[in-house]
Parts: structure tokens; sequence; C-alpha cells
């Protein structure tokens, strides 16, 4: 696939979602392109949330945010769209303008003169109130310009903000193709140790004769492991632990903040060291002519996020820390096999093995339990009515594109492949944790992000088979998933135009709402034979997308709906009455 082809899928995408006529193509836009940063692990669950204004001289812009569940981290994003049809240059400077709003809307929030300013039943209202109320102890800031063109800079010089200094990046398509291509967000994270530890790390290497791994155990300079997380962040950690990696300065992390402020130099003896993976390995000498590490592409930390956190949070908190004396050990994996399901398996077994001593459960390491073994397996048996098409499920991140670059090996066999199996077919695994706890009526499951509601399923999971119970996929539960991902997708379509933000909560919602009215009384065959849902269902769903928007908003009583929406008070609150029935003739609805 050419960068080119990569945008006229991106534009097919964008129009697939947007209803007929709708002129929110540039919030289809972000909200595509914010979540698959979630999925990368480069940033939290996004909401997308629109603001354009003008204080004094200074235009302030923002299209969506993301907070950290322990809101020490803020990424505000701003968008940079054309829509256009073919692929333009974005200039160096329309791309650091569009960034600079945002910085300045930022600046307003941090220093509490906005919210005055703004309607206060606004959603940006309550964003500016958030952001002043978290702002002093936010440890990380970043502005991302979004843009469906081609940006030359990637990033641009960090800039200041109420004492706190934030990252301006840029996405652009390029940028996006080379994520989403590949497989591998992590490629971008290359590691030059030669400028960030002044020379080659000394080493013992082991290459590995049957072509699955090399190995290298080295010690890295704490001051360049905490450059390291400064410039990457939680981007470093594999995306399989990363949300079970604290750091805040208690337990472990207290104890390792308290060896770096009082005994640095016993730093190595006293700390169990990290384990990485990475795509590849550059070797040189040393200062002492040893084999010594000189590069790293595709870093990422398996085991020792702790650790690696809690120096750079130790630093910045504690400027005096001296972390000249701090020498951390680290046992490093060069992945070889190019297979992504393979690679997920291996880098899920080091992490299950690496974490084993930190009780880490073993639904974060999940890709290759048999409940996902037994989906995907379906997912390439089973045909959809028309005999031709099917839904692929990406067990492991790249699968899909993995898949089209095997068999789609010619122009004409890649069109066949992709009408056949076409992206919007696409399920991954934190999708189908969405869809199907949705569909069990638990909508603030799904409001706390991809990744902790996959983690909720996962143990739904394991408590079923504890009990004996075990969910065992069969084609009838297959195809009612694949049903259950159609009315989500048609609620999320839906509902776009009628809300002006918090759209993901609002179709979490809307599904549960489904689901709780019609109960078993809904027929998810009929879906699945139709590949689709009927216009009465569409117009059913109008009524009550329109109910839950008001009461969600009615419910949260000034609070950030994004953050009321995850609480199970808000569930309890928004079920305490019932909605209106239905008062639509539903074709997919039994008659009894």
């Amino acid at each position: 696939m050419t960068l080119e082809d990569f945008f006229a899928e991106m534009r097919a995408e964008i129009a697939a979602q947007m209803s007929d006529g709708s002129p929110f193509a540039e919030l289809v836009f972000c909200e595509v392109v914010m979540q698959h940063l979630v999925d990368a692990g480069m940033t939290f669950e996004p909401v997308i949330c629109h603001f354009q204004g003008k204080i004094g001289n200074a235009n302030l812009r923002l299209s969506g945010y993301g907070i950290s569940e322990e809101c020490d981290q803020l990424d505000l994003f701003v968008s940079l769209y054309e829509g256009v049809d073919s692929l333009v240059s974005i200039s160096d400077q329309d791309s650091k303008t569009a960034a600079l709003q945002c910085v300045r809307f930022l600046e307003q929030c941090a220093a509490g003169r906005l919210a005055d300013r703004l309607d206060p039943s606004s959603d940006v209202h309550s964003l500016a109130l958030t952001i002043r109320e978290i702002y002093d102890e936010l440890e990380q800031v970043r502005v991302f310009v979004l843009t469906d063109g081609v940006v030359k800079s990637k990033s641009f010089k960090a800039r200041e903000v109420g004492g706190k200094s934030v990252r301006l990046e840029v996405m652009d398509m390029e940028r996006l193709f080379r994520h989403l291509s590949e497989g591998k967000p992590r490629d971008e994270l290359v590691v030059d140790f030669n400028e960030v530890a002044g020379s080659p790390l000394p080493c013992v290497y082991v290459p590995d004769r049957d072509g699955e791994y090399d190995y290298a155990l080295t010690a890295i300079p704490g001051e360049a492991l905490r450059f390291v997380y400064e410039k990457f962040g939680p981007r470093l950690l594999e995306a399989n632990v990363r949300s079970f990696l604290s750091v805040r300065a208690r337990g472990v992390n207290a104890g390792i903040q308290s060896t770096l402020r009082s005994l640095p130099e016993r730093f190595m003896a006293f700390n169990n060291g990290i384990v990485l993976v990475a795509d590849e390995i550059r070797l040189d000498r040393a200062k002492d002519g040893s084999p010594g590490i000189a590069w790293l592409r595709g870093m990422q930390i398996v085991n020792g996020g702790q650790t690696t956190a809690s120096i750079y949070f130790t630093k910045k908190k504690y400027p005096d820390t001296d972390l000249g004396k701090v020498r951390v050990p680290a046992k490093i994996i060069v992945m070889s096999d190019e297979d992504p399901t393979k690679e997920e398996a291996l880098v899920s077994d080091i992490s299950r093995y690496a974490n084993s001593q930190n009780a880490v459960r073993q639904s974060d390491l999940s890709a290759n339990k048999p409940f996902h073994v037994d989906i995907e397996r379906l997912s390439l048996s089973i045909y959809c009515p028309d005999g031709i098409g099917r839904w692929f499920y990406e067990r492991a991140a790249g699968s899909y594109n993995t898949l089209l670059a095997r068999e789609g090996n010619t122009p004409a066999k890649r069109r066949a492949l992709k009408k056949s199996i076409p992206p919007a077919r696409k399920i991954t695994k934190t999708d189908l944790a969405k869809y199907l706890m949705a569909w069990d009526v638990k909508p603030d499951v799904v409001g706390l992000g991809a990744q902790k509601c996959f983690n909720r399923f996962m143990s739904a999971l394991g408590e079923a088979e504890a009990a004996g119970k075990p969910i065992v996929p069969d084609p009838a539960f297959f195809k009612a998933l694949i049903a259950k991902a159609i009315i989500f997708k048609a609620v999320h379509k839906t509902s776009r135009p009628l809300v002006s933000a918090f759209l993901a909560n609002v179709t979490a919602y809307t599904v549960a709402v489904v689901a709780d009215s019609y109960g078993e009384d809904f027929d998810l065959e009929k879906v699945w034979l139709r590949q689709e849902v009927s216009p009465q269902f569409i117009e059913q769903v109008e009524i009550w997308a329109r109910e839950v928007n008001e009461r969600l908003h009615d419910t949260a009583n000034g609070k950030m709906i994004s953050e009321w929406a995850k609480r199970p008070e808000c569930k309890s609150a928004m079920f305490s009455r019932p909605f209106s029935p239905p008062a639509v003739d539903v074709p997919e609805a039994r008659r009894s």
C-alpha cells in the first residue's frame, strides 16, 4: 500500500462514518486519528470537544482532549483538516500556528481566565474548569496537531505554560500511515545511546541461532533513561501492561525514590532492573573497546515501567537528585520474527514471565487466550450470508495489514481482498470488549476507555471460567458478536449529528438502552443475515440518543460528562427511571 492509497482509504472511512449530508467530516477525522493514538498507546481515552474563539487578538482553538486517570497527564488536540481529494503539503508555519492556538487555549484555562467567558452549560466550560483544577499537579502536557496533509516537521520546540513544559507534536498522514501500515507505532522510538549516554553501552551480546530473537545485557545510565522517558513518555511501556504501571510514589516506587535520593550509587545493587524488547539493534565499540549498543529501534519496556517512570518523576520533583551515579541493569530482547501474531505471542510471554513477581493479572496478556484464538478461528472460517465477505478479528496488532500484504500481492488481488474484508469489518480485541459490554448494559465500563474495558471483560471471562461456566465461542456466538458490532457502529453513526460532544458516551449508553429495552426480543440473527440494521431501527435510535444525551447532562450536575459517564453512579442515575418505550415498529424486534 502506498501513502496515496492510505489517504484514499482514510477519506473513504470518514465518508462511511458520516450520516448522509453530515457536515462533520473534520470531527470524524479527529475521532479516527485520536482513537488510533489510543490504540498505539500514545494518549488516553479521547473526547471530541470543539472550541474556537478569540480573546483580545489571540485566536484559541481546540478539537479534543485526553486526561490520564490519575489526572497527572493532559493531551490536547487541534485539527488542521483540509478535506481535499488528494494529498497536500502543509507548511510548518501553518501547523505551528494551529499548535500555538491550542497552547493559547491551554494558557487561558490554566490561568482561570477562560471559564468565566463561557456558557456554564457548554462542554468546554467544564473542561476549562477541570484544567484549572488539575494544572498544578500535571506531570506531562502535550499538544497534538492532527492533519490530513503532510508536514515536514513532526514536532516543534516545547513551550512554557504556567511553569510547565508543553510538548508540541504533529500527527500527519505520513506519520499515521507509518503507524497503521507497519502495525508498529513503536518504530518511531529510536534511541541513539551516543547521543543520550555519550557512547555505546557496554554489553554482553548473544545472537540467537534459531532466528527468533537476539539477547543483550547492559546497564543504562539513569540520566539516559530519564531523558528517553521524557522524550517518549508512556509510549515506552509495552501496551499489554501499560495500564498497570503506576508512577505514584508508594510501595515499591517509594523505595525506588528513596534509593535515588539517598543512595544513588547503590541503585544498581538494590534494583532488579528492567526488561526491554526492541525491533532492531546496532552494535559498535564502547569506550573500552568492548561490544556496545549504539542504537535501538522500537524499544519497549515490558518489565520495569515503575522503575523508569520513578526515575523521571523523582528527578522532576527533586531536581537535586544525582542521576549521574545511577545505573539501571537492563535485559534487551531483539525481536526477529516479522509475523505480528507470533511476535505478539512472544512479547506477551516475555511480559508474563518478567512480571510474574509483580502479580500482573493474566487477563492483561491475553492475545493467546483460548477465547481470542477461537474468535480468530471463527472469523477465518465463517462467511457473511452472501458467501463472499468475511469479518476479520485482529487478535494481534497489525495482522490485518499483514494479511493484505501476504495475500494481496497484486493490485487486483488486494482490491478483491479488501472488497471481501474491508477495513470497516475489522474488529480488534478492545472493539470486541466494547461491543459486548455495551450490549450487556455496562456503558459505565465502556466509558472507562478501551484498555480498562478490555481488562474488565477479561476478568469477567475468568470469573465465568472459575465458576465452571466458561464462554466457549461457537458460530452462533460469533454471528451474535458481529450483529452487536453492526448495531454499535450504526448507533455511533446515527448519534454523531445529534450531539455536540461526548459521542462515545452517548453511543455506549444508547446501545445499553437498546439492549435493556428489547432484551431477548431483539433478533440479532436478523441483523447478521442482513449485515445492517433497518431504517426503522435508526429512527428509534435517534429518539433514544437524544434522551441519553439530555439525561447525561442532567444527571452530571456540572461534572465533566466523560468522567461522570464512567461511574457506576451515572449508570444508576441514567436507568433509575425508564427511557421512553419503543415508538417505532422495528423489524428486528420479535413480536410476542
